[in-house]
């Protein structure tokens, strides 16, 4: 069933609109889920995103959102930016689920179509070149404040809360994994500039993360 539901859609999608190669990493492997899905499910099954900077997620989706559009863009192969696809949607969940977890569902509604709008705009002619190059020059320092932020909320807190072990550890493995990646595919500086700074940003957490292990973080009493 599987095969035969496959077909299809391979026939749709392979080589119009993604390269085989890609549909098999993405649509049969699945690799795609295994990013940042186990964060969005620990923050479910906690029904909490205590411990996860807001102001760390938003610019990691900054990140990500330049160099989905600056690839689009400059016409580069799929298999070079289309983990910043999906890495968004999830992102953009994320916050979502951060601003419902705070209460704050009218915020969560309107970021979330304020969002698509901004993205819409982006991937226009009404944008300049030159504007989504600075986006995705932007990169580097909205990668590290933001990770520098997230870092600082584990500090404070004296543990990492709701982060996920697997999405830190996956995305630490991957930015390095797209260093080499990037210079293949793309011979673009600024593409793998990205990732050498998010793979040290990256690195950091996932040393947190190793440090606050055995770190919980403390029950809050509920009022009667």
């Amino acid at each position: 069933m599987a095969a035969e539901a496959d077909g299809p859609l391979k026939r749709v999608l392979v080589p119009i609109l993604l390269p085989e190669k890609c549909y098999d990493q993405f649509f049969v492997h699945w690799d795609l889920l295994h990013v940042k899905l186990p964060q969005v499910f620990k923050i479910l099954g906690a029904k909490s995103a205590e411990g996860l900077s807001l102001q760390s997620v938003m610019l990691e989706l900054v990140a990500l959102t330049g160099t989905m559009v600056y690839s689009i863009l400059n016409h580069f192969p799929f298999s070079s930016w289309g983990e910043a696809l999906f890495l968004m949607l999830q992102t953009v969940t994320i916050c979502f689920l951060v601003l419902h977890y705070r209460g704050q569902n009218g915020k969560g509604v309107a970021f979330l179509v304020g969002y698509a709008l901004v993205l819409l705009v982006l991937l226009s002619p009404l944008t300049p070149r030159a504007v989504v190059t600075l986006l995705q020059a932007s990169n580097m320092p909205s990668v590290v404040v933001g990770k520098l932020l997230q870092a600082v909320t584990n500090y404070h807190n004296g543990h990492t809360g709701q982060l996920s072990a697997i999405t830190i550890f996956l995305l630490f493995g991957g930015s390095l994994a797209r260093i080499f990646t990037s210079i293949q595919e793309t011979g673009d500086p600024l593409m793998a500039g990205t990732f050498v700074v998010s793979s040290l940003c990256n690195g950091l957490i996932a040393a947190q993360l190793l440090f606050y292990w055995n770190a919980k973080a403390p029950h809050k009493k509920k009022k009667e």
